[in-house]
C-alpha cells in the first residue's frame, strides 16, 4: 500500500523501501516495533502536525483540592497557560467599586458618550485590576507524572469544589484515530532509517563474513548510511517542521 493507513501498513512500507522482498531484511519484529515506537516519539515531540492546540476544562474535586494537584491525561504534551478561575467583577455585589464602572461603561456606551475608545480602555483598566487581584493560579504541570500541580492555600477556599479550571494545551493527535499520521512523509523516512540502522547494527556483528557464493556482509556501510539519513532528517525536522519555541509548563 502506498498510503499507509495502519501500523502494520506502515511497517511494511519502510521494509519494502529498504528492499523487501527482494532482500532480507534482518531486523527482528520487536525491533522493528521499537523503532516505529522511537520515530513515533521523535514526531510527537517536534514535528508541528502531531499536536493540536486544544482547551482542557477541569471540574475541580474534593480529591483535586486535597491532592493539591489535576491529574492530566498522557496525550498532553504541553500546557501553555491557565486562564483566570472567574472574574473578580463577576462575583461582586452591586456596591462594589468594579461593578459600579461596569454598569457606568454599559451606560455610558449605551448614551454614544466617550465613543468605543471609551469603552474599550475602561475593559482594559478592569483586566487590569483583576489581574492584580485575582490574577491566575500559579501552577506547575509535570508531564513524566501527569500531573498539573496548583500551588498556594487552595485549603483556604482560594480554589473551590465545583469549579472549573481551564487551561490552553497541545494534544498528541492519535495515531489510531486518525490514519493519515501514518502516510507523513517524514515519519515514513524517519522510521525507514531508524530500521536500516538497526540492521547495520545486527549485520555489522558479523562484519567480513563471506555466505556462499561470494558475498561478503557489509553491516558497517548499511549502519553510516542509516546513521547519516538520520542525521538528515533530525535536522529537517527542527528547521523545518517544529513549531516557534515558545515558553511552555513541563
Amino acid at each position: 500500500m502506498a498510503s499507509p493507513n495502519s501500523r502494520q501498513t506502515f511497517i511494511d512500507y519502510c521494509l519494502r523501501k529498504l528492499g523487501e522482498p527482494v532482500i532480507e531484511v534482518n531486523v527482528d519484529p520487536d525491533q522493528i516495533e521499537d523503532k516505529v515506537d522511537d520515530a513515533l516519539q521523535k514526531y510527537r515531540e517536534f514535528h508541528s502536525d502531531a499536536t493540536v492546540r486544544i482547551f482542557l476544562k477541569h471540574e475541580m474535586t474534593a480529591d483535586d483540592i486535597a491532592n493539591k494537584y489535576v491529574p492530566i491525561s498522557d496525550d498532553i504534551l504541553y500546557l501553555t497557560r491557565i486562564f483566570p478561575l472567574s472574574p473578580t467583577y463577576a462575583n461582586v455585589n452591586m456596591f462594589d467599586i468594579r461593578y459600579q464602572m461596569m454598569l457606568n461603561s454599559l451606560g455610558d456606551f449605551m448614551n454614544f458618550a466617550g465613543g468605543m475608545s471609551y469603552y474599550y480602555q475602561l475593559e482594559q483598566y478592569l483586566d487590569f485590576l483583576d489581574m492584580l487581584l485575582d490574577g491566575t493560579p500559579i501552577t506547575t504541570f509535570s508531564r513524566k507524572q501527569g500531573r498539573l500541580y496548583i500551588h498556594g492555600n487552595i485549603e483556604d477556599r482560594d480554589i473551590s469544589e465545583g469549579q472549573f479550571l481551564i487551561a490552553e494545551a497541545f494534544q498528541i493527535v492519535n495515531e489510531n484515530d486518525h490514519t493519515a499520521v501514518w502516510n507523513d512523509i517524514w515519519l515514513k523516512e524517519y522510521a525507514t532509517a531508524l530500521i536500516k540502522q538497526q540492521w547495520g547494527m545486527n549485520l555489522i556483528k558479523f562484519e567480513g563474513m563471506q555466505l556462499p557464493g561470494g558475498v561478503t556482509l557489509n553491516g558497517r556501510q548499511i549502519l553510516e548510511d542509516a546513521n547519516s539519513e538520520i542525521e538528515r532528517l533530525d535536522e529537517k525536522i527542527r528547521n523545518e517542521y517544529e513549531l516557534p519555541v515558545d515558553f511552555f509548563m513541563g
